[in-house]
């Protein structure tokens, strides 16, 4: 009960610019959950997908995959239909290969959808302390100039301290949200280098059936 008072006492010291602060905040920290649900979501449904796609491209069974990969939502099974349309029509490598990295381009960007805004909150939150430090500051002079002297000293060094917790709360409303904001990156950039490693073992297991078959035929 303590702690929730002295916290309550601390953030009220920080006066209206407050307000503005716990804003950024709170938006940013809107967008944290957002991503982190979204992120892990595709995640999951990307590594359930694969699973089932992988084994049915390695038993050459492109019919079926084709198939699953229609009907199944995730983006790795987005990206693996299109090379697997593309194989029906396409016998080279390098077309079907141009067909996915097209569609991973075009889908790639909403991992890190909303992500920059965590860096931009982060530099807000900064600035709205120091800001309020500073007005807090020439408030405070102002006040001081016309307070008795017996009172300048302990004046001043109240309203210092008010002033101040006001970038303290911006430091603490900032250093989570850049570190929020490296975490969530890193968690994009590893779905997106997921996808790019599906897409190019499904173009080898392509490449390698179409060839056995080149073979085969030769034979």
């Amino acid at each position: 009960m303590n702690l929730i008072q002295e916290i309550f006492k601390f953030v009220v010291a920080g006066g209206i610019w407050v307000i503005p602060i716990l804003t950024v905040g709170a938006l940013g920290l809107g967008i944290v959950a957002e991503r982190f649900f979204v992120l892990n979501r595709h995640i999951k449904r990307n590594a359930k997908s694969w699973d089932s796609i992988q084994e049915l491209l390695h038993k050459g069974e492109f019919e079926q995959a084709r198939e699953l990969t229609r009907d199944d939502k995730s983006t790795v099974s987005e990206i693996i239909n299109v090379g697997l349309e593309n194989e029906g029509v396409m016998r080279r490598r390098e077309d079907i290969e141009l067909a996915m990295e097209e569609i991973m381009m075009s889908i790639s960007h909403q991992f890190h959808k909303r992500i920059a805004f965590l860096g931009l909150f982060a530099n807000l939150a900064t600035l709205l302390g120091l800001l309020g430090t500073i007005l807090g500051l020439i408030s405070a002079f102002a006040t001081v100039a016309t307070a008795a002297p017996s009172e300048k000293s302990a004046l001043l060094s109240l309203a210092i301290s008010e002033a101040m917790s006001c970038t303290a709360l911006g430091l603490l409303v900032a250093m989570p949200m850049l570190t929020f904001s490296l975490l969530l990156n890193g968690k994009a950039k590893s779905i997106v280098s997921g996808l790019e490693i599906a897409a190019l073992k499904t173009v080898n297991m392509i490449a390698r059936a179409h060839s056995a078959a080149r073979n085969q035929a030769q034979a």
